[in-house]
């Protein structure tokens, strides 16, 4: 890729050791979490600029790597001068872009891409995957190759040190107090139906505090919001959605469930946040226009997951950790059905060989990510 981009992920994804690895050759780097790099460029942005062309016409620079650039967002003027005179290429990555969208920011419209990076795909670790490990520890790069223990402390340290204490000296949040409340609820919480107004009440803060926090959660790239599949985009906003933390590992350690595996109930909830962030991640990564969303009705009944692409439901997946499905499993799917007669229906399970019961098909949660989800992308 030539062309300038913003590569958005939350902390420890792994943006810079991949910018790092694949731009090797006459790159300048810049750091805006070491505090002397962040002083200089936040009291006198025109520094970069100035800085830049001393590089650009002595050194030969080609690219210009800021990392986590949210931090000062007024270098992005300087960026978009030094693209249009000198077509340098900037590598930008940040854990949020949410100050770079208030206040007028320029973000480079035209100028420069955005991507995201998450933690690790099922593809990405191959061989050397374990459904339990990471229902238990999620796929963060800095886990792997760790022991146990130190899983759990590279875990527990993020979400005290980075969700808590880094987002609050950001400037993010005022009352720490109330928004770690919130993180833990929105953990034990993860993938049900959200009230705001009741986790107000439980949190203490107003309800329109609860629902700056969430949108927080979702700019600083911690959460994704599934929304209810409605004709009506209107209805669709206005309507109960779900929120599923980005992490396995980072819900488990916020409701302090690490160190033991989780109960049936438990690796039923955390089974379907697998399969819903490995969909989501995977429509970003192939730049997909299809949106995921789940269905209910008035009456209760539930399907976990529904791809949309082009205004149209091209299939329907009820998320089951059971390795054993029957007729007794498929009742969300049935009411389904008498609304959407031809949008093929699935059941995603611990089941080793794929079948079908009423014409629904049952798979393996590995033939649903290697194989059957491609046809939806």
């Amino acid at each position: 890729m030539n062309r300038s981009f913003f590569l958005f992920g939350p902390r420890q994804t792994g943006k810079s050791t991949l910018v790092n690895s694949t731009f090797t050759k006459k790159v300048w780097k810049i750091n805006l979490l070491m505090t002397d790099q962040f002083l200089k460029y936040s009291k006198h942005p025109e520094r970069l600029r100035l800085e830049a062309l001393e590089k650009i016409e002595r050194e030969g620079i080609r690219r210009i790597f800021i990392d986590e650039i949210q931090r000062v967002p007024d270098l992005l003027n300087e960026v978009h001068f030094l693209i249009e005179k000198t077509g340098c290429q900037f590598l930008m990555t940040g854990s949020s872009a949410r100050k770079l969208r208030k206040g007028g920011i320029n973000l480079l419209a035209g100028r420069a891409v955005q991507r995201r990076l998450f933690p690790f795909v099922y593809q990405e670790i191959g061989h050397s995957f374990s459904l339990d490990e990471v229902l238990r520890f999620g796929s963060l790069p800095a886990i792997y190759d760790c022991s146990p223990e130190d899983r759990v402390d590279i875990l527990n340290s993020y979400t005290e040190t980075y969700l808590r204490e880094e987002i609050h000296a950001e400037g993010l949040v005022r009352n720490l107090g109330g928004f770690s409340r919130l993180l833990d609820l929105a953990a034990s919480q993860c993938g049900e139906l959200i009230s705001f107004t009741s986790i107000g009440r439980d949190c203490h803060v107003a309800t329109r505090t609860v629902q700056a926090y969430y949108h927080i959660l979702e700019d600083t790239l911690i959460s994704i919001r599934l929304q209810p599949w409605r004709k009506s985009i209107r209805k669709r906003m206005v309507s109960h959605a779900k929120f599923y933390l980005f992490d396995l590992g980072i819900t488990n350690s916020l409701i302090r469930q690490l160190t033991a595996p989780p109960d049936p109930v438990r690796r039923g909830r955390l089974f379907e946040q697998f399969i819903i962030l490995e969909t989501y991640r995977l429509l970003r990564y192939r730049q997909s226009e299809a949106c995921i969303y789940f269905w209910r009705t008035n009456h209760g009944a539930e399907v976990d997951l529904i791809i949309e692409k082009y205004g149209k439901i091209i299939g329907a997946f009820e998320i089951k950790s059971q390795s054993h499905i029957t007729g007794a499993h498929l009742s969300g799917l049935r009411s389904f059905r008498t609304e959407y007669p031809d949008v093929p229906l699935h059941v995603i399970a611990m089941v080793e060989n794929p079948y079908r019961i009423e014409d629904i098909l049952i798979v393996s949660w590995k033939i649903y990510l290697e194989e059957l989800l491609e046809k939806f992308l």
